[in-house]
């Protein structure tokens, strides 16, 4: 949906990524959270989930050792310190906006997966699920940046409809609320969501399948410059950029091919 060509250079060409400092610390963040709760209600504190920060870093590294070279030239660590704070300061302010000594997580970082009649499989990994003492459930996400401006609000619902889809085909329920919860500024952006809001995401998924399949097999993707490409790691791929895509490695066919 973003760009047709970085889908291609991403799932296809596999072409490898550089860790950046906003991604990797959203990373972290997300794991303090999820194990903060593995403590009883009455010590899910501020100052517990903080101490948590530095092992979860550690953990992070040992997985993914392509982080660290993130603070490879940073001798002194002062600028792991500050970012280290930073991960600090979105992890308290998640105090303000929600209690978790009052919650009790049905789920934490839940792999879910649905195929649809068509036979269009989907996958997700959902932050969290709340689910309420008479049945209703909850589908909760974190995110480390800004909440969006009100016209922007649609796309960033977008994720959270992807995942109640998913949850509604795979269990029949439909969950009651969608939650939003924007570290970076405070703000917490909910939706309740109904069958009809998740049938025209249905749709809207099979449409968009159904163009990948089409650019798969006639190897034509096309860029979609916004200003997100300022932070793409793929510029010198692309033609927008004066670049060229390496050879497409899979066969091609022509758009009328088999009709």
């Amino acid at each position: 949906m973003q760009c047709p060509l970085l889908y291609r250079f991403r799932v296809i060409d596999r072409l490898p990524e550089k860790p950046s400092e906003a991604a990797t610390r959203g990373t972290l963040v997300h794991a303090v959270l999820e194990r903060l709760f593995d403590a009883p209600a009455a010590e899910r504190t501020a100052p517990r989930a903080k101490a948590l920060i530095p092992g979860q870093w550690d953990r992070l590294r040992e997985s993914r050792p392509e982080v660290g070279e993130l603070f490879a030239e940073d001798p002194e660590g002062e600028r792991l310190a500050r970012w280290l704070g930073e991960a600090e300061r979105l992890v308290e302010r998640w105090f303000t906006l929600e209690d978790p000594a009052r919650l009790e997580p049905a789920e934490r970082e839940l792999f879910v997966e649905a195929e649809l009649e068509s036979g269009l499989r989907l996958r997700g990994i959902i932050d969290r699920v709340d689910v309420a003492p008479t049945g209703e459930v909850r589908i909760v996400d974190y995110k480390t940046g800004k909440a969006p401006r009100p016209e922007y609000a649609e796309g960033a619902l977008f994720q959270m409809k992807f995942y109640a889809l998913v949850v509604w085909r795979l269990k029949r329920v439909v969950p009651r609320r969608l939650q939003l919860v924007y570290l970076g500024s405070g703000d917490v952006l909910t939706y309740d969501p109904v069958p009809a809001d998740l049938e025209r995401v249905e749709r809207k998924l099979l449409a968009l399948w159904d163009a990948i399949t089409q650019a798969t097999r006639t190897g034509e993707w096309r860029p979609r410059p916004t200003k997100l490409c300022g932070w793409c790691d793929h510029r010198s791929h692309c033609p927008e950029f004066g670049g060229t895509p390496p050879p497409y490695p899979l066969p091609v066919r022509s758009a009328t091919a088999g009709e």
